[in-house]
């Protein structure tokens, strides 16, 4: 026997989780999502890739600007659903929408919680250094990212993880785990762990300001920030007059003044040790593999980057 479920999500990170369950056989009371947005060079109204996906197999979407109160809430109570499954929905969801779930309100999570709550926990586990985060399951309560822990997966960060590789990476896991907890809710045997209160971490949403390049860094926070900006909204220097985003790099040897080009394959001095580029992208230009970017680019040594 199914559960009758509420999806809440927006983005493409929500979509594997979703496109699981629905293939589980759930009966989907209603998808919720945040509603079509401009987009493009005509800015024509575009759904989100979660409505896309409620499309494709013909439930009812759901956009409501708030579901605080009102008429909207009212509607969602009406639903009757036994949980909902939320995945960055990007709505607040207060305590009387979170009881109209007879079984609770159950949250995908990208980070190993209690570290990195809140908006950005991929961008900043990688920006932090951090060598694993987790996909979790989270039961959802009144408070952000506060409620008992389900089921958790571990997912490993390397040097050359960016934010996208790991957003796939999350996404694919989440999907699988979510499958996993739903079931279990179903049969009763969905058992939930309280979050530890120690090491509490805040992932903040990430700020334009954040991307200019800080090349008196160490090389490896450098790798660090710019693999954990990429490919959104991509850190960035200032070379030969041109603004330039970097959204993959390497180690590289060599040293020198903090920003300098140090050889012809474009290795660039950090504070300690040298990146090299190895995906760059002009401004107003599609992303180029280095060797790509260098046949026409005049990159040399002792050139300086800069913000």
């Amino acid at each position: 026997m199914s559960l009758r479920l509420v999806l809440m999500g927006t983005p493409a990170f929500a979509v594997p989780a979703f496109a699981r369950l629905i293939a589980d056989g759930h009966s989907i009371a209603a998808v919720y999502t945040q509603p079509a947005r401009p987009a493009g060079r005509g800015m024509a109204l575009k759904p989100s890739p979660v409505e896309a996906l409620a499309r494709t197999h013909g439930l009812e979407v759901r956009t409501p600007m708030s579901l605080r109160g009102g008429q909207d809430l009212a509607a969602l109570e009406a639903l009757n659903a036994d949980a909902a499954v939320v995945v960055a929905y990007g709505l607040l969801l207060p305590a009387r929408a979170l009881a109209a779930f007879r079984r609770g309100a159950y949250n995908l999570h990208a980070s190993k919680l209690p570290r990195w709550r809140g908006a950005a926990p991929i961008q900043r586990a990688i920006m932090a250094g951090d060598t694993v985060t987790a996909a979790a399951v989270m039961r959802m309560e009144a408070g952000l990212d506060t409620g008992p822990v389900c089921l958790e997966e571990a997912v490993a960060i390397t040097p050359s993880t960016t934010a996208g590789d790991l957003h796939d990476r999350l996404a694919e896991t989440g999907s699988a785990l979510m499958s996993r907890a739903i079931a279990l809710l179903e049969r009763g045997e969905l058992a939930c762990r309280p979050q530890s209160n120690e090491g509490v971490t805040y992932a903040r949403k990430i700020g334009k300001a954040e991307a200019a390049i800080d090349f008196a860094r160490p090389a490896r926070e450098v790798l660090a920030h710019i693999h954990g900006l990429s490919p959104f909204p991509g850190a960035f220097t200032v070379l030969g007059g041109q603004r330039l985003k970097i959204l993959r790099a390497e180690s590289a040897a060599g040293q020198g003044a903090p920003g300098t080009v140090l050889d012809d394959r474009f290795a660039i001095a950090c504070g300690e040790g040298a990146i090299r580029p190895l995906v760059v992208q002009r401004e107003g230009k599609a992303a180029l593999p280095l060797a790509d970017f260098l046949r026409g680019s005049a990159v040399s040594p002792g050139m300086v980057g800069g913000t």
